[in-house]
């Protein structure tokens, strides 16, 4: 059975029990501050879980596509090893918001796998709940008498919580669950040991397939439990795996979901898979990461050097580097499997299709980046390996080269292995555990259960009409950081403050008591459809009635950028092309940044066009036509453009501005005359194919002005208030160059005075002329001279020494008879030399170049110069 087969079956089925299909959520989450990414089925259900919000229905199914790489759920190391772990996956699943329980689970999970996909019943076993005595749990009884009436009891296992317990995190729902896992080994391996004994053994093909979880408890902040008022079913099965039992395979890389990608590799590297296990782990790693990479950029997450975005970039470096090392791959090449990927997958997630040129563009860039990269980690290492006294490297050294270049331990200790060299990797180790206990200090948080004060259906926001309002605090919770200690969040019954999403920043303001006491708001975020808001203090009487008030200033300045954006947006499609989507925003009061798909740099004609499109429509001083309940396929059809990355439900929010029209939950003005001006302060790239633009609008653009007119002015005055300052400076520079042709001609006349004294003071040893010292040259001045004695004089051995600027500067020439005769390299000798001038450098076999900040060290550098004559 295709493996596309099998995911409409599923989806099929549970349809056929009353359950609404519902699209994946994207990957990436981007309004849910406690995650990353999407990494298990429940995610974009939480709110519903949790009472904050009530579902349209309360039976659901998906396929959600998740991604498993940091924190609890954590298989990255573990992905190409084995045939069953991986980064990204789909997960299929069943939900009931306070519907079904777990029979009606159970018995639907049997069905679908014995009848429906005829898996044999006597290959299954499922696991029960044991019990737990420190949370007082017992053994899960009434999932244990549902499962005896459907499978044999010999075939139920006992689990513990670790297997057979799930919780979101720390904090919050949780229960008992029950596992089904199917054994695929031959049946002369099945009569020598049974498959109950290998169930979570990590057998790699005795594997659960699907975990039907039991939501019934709510796990508070001191490690308690309390029974939730309504129970819950949350689902998922492993798709690959599920693939791999249906296609009787032993291997999910040996389905239809991995061969296209594999078969590709073969192709592209020469490399046959199945012949050799290094290079087989590097296939399944590549064929893998490529997968979690390319969906991750489609949702909308670049790679880059924090937190989401340095996930994927390290994901997809370690792709890279597996293929460097074991498939001798020294060029790019994983982006040429996006189009494989695309056509396998794309109609179950079109989005692939259409980023398809985007993905290629950015995993093609960042491979090209790793790899320059990997060459001066290799360089870095020659370093190490010059400098180092004994056998042994130092684990330190090794660390500075892993975390500041990412050069990867494990191709380190490759390359010192084969160079008789080894690596001392527990000093390693205690420096990766310093960096991995100094980045969990800085994000230790300690969260409080929310105090309820009073019960509220749902939080009302009337920011779009006030910004001010009266309020209650309907609960709050206390939580300390180890950045801003202890912090408290509020949440009310009604709020005018908008919370951090769709790129604008969170509100700012305060809360005002009856009797004028002030309680200053310095954040407000959203997390699983709650507003919270962020004081350093609680009010006094939390219980009475407060006016919550919006700092209007800085909402005012984030609405005019953020109304900026969609006008800029509109503006680059129609100057630049169609082709143009947004990749990405950043709303701040103070400016706005706006990411878009665009292939070559702005020139100055079209930023000045953009420019002016914006102010033009500023100036039309156009209203704010917005609709609150538009129904999102009436607003694509009037042509709304939806945004790169994000999720919408059955209605939608619009904003328009002329013939601006986009899909939006942000704040705006409501004119475009309130923007006032527009102007763009720097364009640049941030991947191949995205180009991003920084600018500033209102106040901010009004002090750019002023400082722009006041610095005009000063330079004039320094010009001695010159009429035409352009003209002026044009004058400065050309007479500036003049003046630098001047010096460079004095410059090597110097050095050609100098030339003549140097080549007298060479000195013949052994056959070898040489000449080791220190001169007032520049490191141009050293090279010209250098080269010039080199032409006049045979086997030539020279080092020069110079101090410039206060830094050391060592030049070696060696003639190319000497370094084939004497095996002289000018580049690890100047790398011998460099640590007398704490400085590095290297370069080719007869000339090579260093520096450092040590002018005092050259004496000696040009003294042990003189060994390499010995």
């Amino acid at each position: 059975m295709k493996s596309k087969e099998i995911r409409a079956k599923f989806l099929d089925f549970f349809k056929s029990k009353e359950h609404s299909i519902v699209p994946s959520a994207p990957i990436v989450l981007k309004n849910d501050p406690t995650l990353m990414f999407t990494n298990a089925g429940m995610n974009q259900f939480k709110e519903y879980f949790l009472g904050n919000a009530k579902p349209k229905t309360t039976r659901i199914a998906d396929t959600q596509k998740c991604l498993r790489v940091s924190g609890k759920h954590n298989d990255l190391e573990e992905v190409g090893k084995d045939t069953y772990h991986h980064t990204m996956f789909e997960m299929l699943g069943n939900w009931s918001i306070g519907d079904y329980f777990k029979k009606e689970a159970i018995n639907w999970a049997w069905e679908f796998l014995t009848a429906e996909l005829k898996i044999d019943k006597n290959n299954l076993y499922v696991t029960v709940f044991e019990g737990d005595q420190t949370d007082k749990l017992s053994k899960d009884e009434e999932a244990y008498e549902i499962w005896k009436k459907i499978i044999d009891e010999d075939r139920i296992l006992l689990g513990n919580k670790k297997d057979n317990f799930w919780e979101m995190g720390d904090q919050g729902p949780c229960g008992p669950a029950s596992e089904i896992h199917v054994d695929i080994r031959s049946e002369e391996e099945k009569a020598k040991v049974p498959g109950k004994d290998l169930v979570n053994q990590d057998h790699p093909q005795v594997v659960e397939i699907w975990n039907l979880v039991f939501i019934q408890y709510n796990r508070m902040a001191n490690g308690s439990l309390k029974e939730l008022p309504a129970k819950h079913i949350d689902t998922g099965m492993g798709f690959e795996r599920l693939a791999m039992v249906m296609q009787g395979k032993q291997s999910n890389y040996d389905t239809d979901v991995f061969q296209p990608l594999i078969s590709e590799i073969e192709t592209i590297t020469g490399v046959s898979y199945g012949k050799n296990e290094q290079t087989d782990i590097a296939i399944r790693v590549i064929a893998d990461h490529v997968r979690a990479v390319s969906f991750a950029i489609a949702d909308g997450q670049l790679p880059s050097n924090n937190g989401a975005g340095y996930v994927i970039r390290r994901i997809l470096r370690r792709a890279i580097r597996y293929g460097f090392t074991f498939l001798n791959k020294k060029e790019a090449f994983i982006h040429q499997l996006v189009a494989v990927l695309a056509t396998q997958m794309g109609g179950a997630f079109p989005e692939l299709k259409k980023q398809k040129n985007l993905c290629e563009n950015v995993i093609k860039e960042e491979e090209k980046s790793f790899l320059r990269t990997l060459d001066q980690g290799l360089s870095l290492l020659d370093n190490i390996i010059a400098s180092a006294e004994g056998n042994e490297i130092s684990g330190r050294k090794a660390f500075e080269l892993y975390d500041t270049y990412g050069f990867p331990i494990d191709l380190t200790a490759l390359i010192l292995s084969e160079k008789n060299y080894t690596l001392d990797l527990k000093a390693f180790e205690e420096e990766l555990e310093k960096q991995k206990n100094r980045s969990r200090l800085a994000a230790q948080t300690e969260t409080e259960d929310w105090v309820v004060l009073q019960e509220d259906e749902e939080e009302e926001f009337v920011g779009y009409d006030y910004l001010e309002a009266q309020v209650k605090i309907t609960q709050y919770r206390k939580l300390v950081t180890k950045k801003d200690g202890a912090l408290y969040q509020l949440v009310f019954n009604l709020t005018p403050f908008y919370p951090e999403g769709g790129g604008q920043v969170g509100d700012k303001g305060y809360l005002k008591s009856a009797n004028g006491d002030i309680t200053y708001i310095i954040d407000t975020k959203k997390e699983n459809n709650l507003i919270i808001h962020t004081t350093k203090t609680l009010p006094q009487d939390i219980k009475q009635t407060f006016m919550a008030v919006v700092d209007a200033k800085q909402r005012n300045r984030s609405a005019a950028n953020h109304s900026a954006t969609h006008l800029l947006h509109q503006a680059l499609r129609n100057i630049l092309g169609t082709h143009v989507e947004q990749k990405g925003s950043m709303v701040h009061s103070g400016y706005l940044r706006f990411d878009f798909s665009h292939f070559n740099k702005l020139t100055a004609e079209e930023l000045k066009e953009v420019e002016n499109f914006v102010n033009a429509r500023i100036r039309e001083q156009l209203d704010l036509e917005e609709n609150r309940t538009m129904l999102y396929t009436k607003a694509i059809e009037e042509g709304a453009v939806a945004l790169f990355g994000e999720k919408y439900g059955d209605t939608v929010r619009t904003i328009r501005f002329g013939k601006s029209m986009e899909l939006c939950g942000g704040t705006h003005v409501a004119n475009t005359a309130d923007i006032w001006h527009f102007k763009i302060t720097a364009e640049a790239a941030v991947a191949s194919g995205i180009r991003r633009i920084e600018a500033i609008t209102g106040d901010a653009a009004k002090d750019l002005l002023t400082e722009q007119s006041t610095q005009m002015q000063q330079i004039k005055h320094l010009l001695n208030n010159t009429k035409d300052p352009i003209k002026s400076v044009t004058d400065i520079q050309n007479e500036n160059s003049e003046l630098r042709k001047e010096i460079e001609a004095l410059k090597r006349e110097k050095a050609s005075f100098l030339k003549a004294e140097l080549k007298a003071a060479v000195q013949e040893q052994n056959g070898v002329n040489y000449l080791i010292q220190q001169v007032d040259l520049d490191a141009n001045g050293m090279k010209d001279v250098a080269f010039q004695l080199g032409g006049e004089l045979g086997n030539l051995f020279l080092v020069f020494g110079a101090e410039q600027d206060g830094k050391a500067l060592l030049t070696c020439y060696i003639s190319k008879s000497l370094v084939e005769e004497k095996d002289l390299n000018a580049g690890k000798i100047v790398r011998a030399l460099g640590k007398h001038i704490q400085g590095g450098g290297g370069g080719q076999a007869f000339f090579a170049t260093a520096g450092g900040k040590n002018p005092s060290g050259i004496s000696a550098a040009l003294e042990e110069a003189k060994t390499f004559l010995d």
